[in-house]
C-alpha cells in the first residue's frame, strides 16, 4: 500500500477519478480540479480527467455493461473505472500497466475492498472493449459522446454542419493568443516564440484587427512559458472571441460598458484596441469573479471601473450618464466552447436553455436603457443554439421599438465559415475559421434619430 502511495501514475489516476466523480455530481471541471492544481502531477491529472469527461458518455455505458447484480459502488470507484477505460481506449499507455495502476489507485481512494472488482472489470474491458463500445455506439448520444438532447438540437438547428460540430467538440482545442500589436509586432513575437523553443503562426484573417492579432501555437504550453505574458504582450483568447472590438467600433474618449465582464478578457481587449483613453466600466454579478477581471487588468497594466451588480437592474450600477458603446457577452449554455470545457456535456440539461434565453433577454432589456441615442450594442454568446442567439435578439427587437440592427460584417465577411442569420452571424466550432462557436449581433439605439 505504501508503494501504491508513492506511484505517481496511480496517484494521478486516483486524483483524476476524484475530479471526474465531482463533475458527475455537478461541479465544474475547474472547481473539481482545483485541489490538484498545486501538485506536481497537475498536468497529468488535468489531461486524464478532462479526457475522461470528454468521452464519459461513450465510456460509461461500456463500463456499466460489465457491472452485474445490485452491487453499489462508491462514486470515486465508478469514476475510476470510467477514467481507466479512457486511458485504455484513448491513451498510448499499455493496457496492462493502466489496469495495475487502477488497482493501486483504488487503494489510494480509500476503497481497498474494491481492488479485486476493479481489476476484474478492467481486464474484461481490455479484452472486450471493441464489442462493448460497438454496443454503446448504437445510441446516438453515446456514439457522439454528447447528451442525446444536444445531439438532437444540433441536428435540428444545423443539419448540414452538426456532425462537424460534434467532431470538433471532441477534439483537443488549440491554444490561441491575442497579441497586443501596440506593444509587440507580430513578426517580432513569432521570433520570441522561436527563441523560447515554441512555434506559432498568425491567424491570417485576424491580422491587424482592432489593435491585435491572433497567434495559434503548435502545442499548448503553460502561460508561464509564453514570452511576454507577464509583461502583458499576450493573453490567451480564442480568435473568434477577439471580434468584439471590431464590431463595437470603440473610439478614444468613449464611455463603454462591459455588461458581463468576468473574467475580463474582452474588457482588456477593448482597452488594448483603442489608441487613447477609454472610460470603461466592467460589471459582473459575481463579486468573486470580478476579482479575475482585476487580475487580468493589472497584468496588462490597464484600468477600468469595476462594479459588482446585476445589469438587469440599471439602478444597481448606472449613474444616469448614457454609454456610447455596450458589450453584452451574455451568460449562456457554453455549447460553442465544449472542446475547451467538456464538462458542459455533463452539466447542461435541455431545460436550461429556456432559462438562459430569458436571462439574456432581461439583460438586453436592462442595459439598453443605458445606451446613448445613436449608441451601439454588441450582443455575443459562446452558444451555437439559435434559441439563445437569433431568437433572443429577434424577440428583443420586437419588444423594443427604439432598437434596430446596426450594420456589421456578416457571414464570411466577419470570419471564414461564418453563417449569416436574420440578426447576426454564427461561428461554428470546427468551421473554416478554426474557432470556438460564437454568435454576434449588433444593435443601435435610434432614440432621437430618424
Amino acid at each position: 500500500m505504501s508503494g501504491a502511495a508513492e506511484n505517481p501514475g496511480a496517484r494521478a489516476l486516483a486524483e483524476a477519478a476524484r475530479a471526474v466523480a465531482a463533475v458527475v455530481r455537478g461541479r465544474s471541471a475547474d472547481e473539481a480540479l482545483a485541489a490538484s492544481d498545486a501538485t506536481a502531477a497537475r498536468a497529468a491529472v488535468r489531461a486524464i480527467a478532462l479526457g475522461t469527461v470528454r468521452w464519459y458518455l461513450r465510456l460509461r455505458p461500456a463500463v456499466e455493461a460489465l457491472l452485474t447484480g445490485p452491487r453499489t459502488l462508491a462514486r470515486e470507484v465508478h469514476a475510476l473505472l470510467v477514467t481507466t477505460a479512457h486511458q485504455i481506449e484513448y491513451s498510448r499507455d499499455a493496457p496492462a500497466l493502466v489496469v495495475n495502476l487502477a488497482v493501486d489507485a483504488t487503494r489510494l481512494l480509500g476503497q481497498p475492498r474494491a481492488a479485486g472488482l476493479v481489476n476484474a472489470v478492467l481486464r474484461r474491458f481490455v479484452r472486450e472493449k471493441e464489442a462493448l463500445l460497438a454496443r454503446a455506439d448504437v445510441d446516438v448520444g453515446a456514439r457522439a459522446a454528447h447528451p442525446r438532447w444536444l445531439v438532437e438540437s444540433l441536428a435540428a438547428d444545423w443539419p448540414q454542419q452538426y456532425q462537424q460540430i460534434l467532431q470538433a467538440n471532441n477534439a483537443h482545442p488549440p491554444m490561441v493568443l491575442r497579441l497586443n500589436v501596440r506593444r509587440r509586432a507580430a513578426a517580432e513575437y513569432l521570433g520570441d516564440l522561436s527563441a523560447a523553443g515554441l512555434a506559432g503562426s498568425v491567424v491570417g484573417w485576424t491580422a491587424a484587427q482592432a489593435g491585435s492579432v491572433a497567434v495559434i501555437l503548435e502545442r499548448p504550453v503553460s502561460v508561464s512559458a509564453l514570452p511576454g505574458f507577464k509583461e502583458g504582450w499576450v493573453s490567451v483568447q480564442d480568435a473568434g472571441a477577439q471580434l468584439a472590438p471590431v464590431l463595437l467600433q470603440v473610439l478614444p474618449g468613449m464611455r463603454v460598458l462591459d455588461a458581463c465582464a468576468a473574467p475580463g478578457t474582452k474588457a482588456s481587449h477593448l482597452l488594448e484596441s483603442v489608441p487613447g483613453p477609454l472610460d470603461l466600466t466592467a460589471i459582473d454579478i459575481d463579486a468573486r469573479r470580478l476579482g479575475r477581471v482585476e487580475e487580468n487588468l493589472r497584468r496588462l497594466r490597464l484600468t477600468a471601473r469595476l462594479i459588482a451588480a446585476d445589469v438587469r437592474d440599471p439602478a444597481s450600477f448606472w449613474d444616469g450618464k448614457p454609454y456610447d458603446r455596450i458589450l453584452v457577452d451574455a451568460p449562456c449554455s457554453g455549447t460553442g466552447v465544449i472542446r475547451r470545457h467538456p464538462d458542459i456535456k455533463l452539466l447542461r440539461r435541455a431545460g436550461d436553455i429556456a432559462g438562459f434565453a430569458q436571462a439574456q433577454l432581461q439583460i438586453l432589456q436592462g442595459v439598453f436603457q443605458t445606451l446613448a441615442p445613436g449608441g451601439r450594442l454588441v450582443y455575443a454568446t459562446c452558444s451555437v443554439l439559435p434559441a439563445e442567439n437569433e431568437a433572443v435578439v429577434g424577440r428583443f427587437l420586437k419588444e423594443q421599438p427604439q432598437a434596430r440592427l446596426a450594420p456589421m460584417p456578416r457571414g464570411e465577411d466577419l470570419a471564414p465559415g461564418g453563417v449569416a442569420g436574420g440578426a447576426g452571424t454564427q461561428l461554428l466550432c470546427g468551421g473554416a475559421a478554426g474557432t470556438d462557436g460564437f454568435y454576434y449581433a449588433c444593435l443601435e439605439n435610434t432614440t432621437g434619430g430618424t
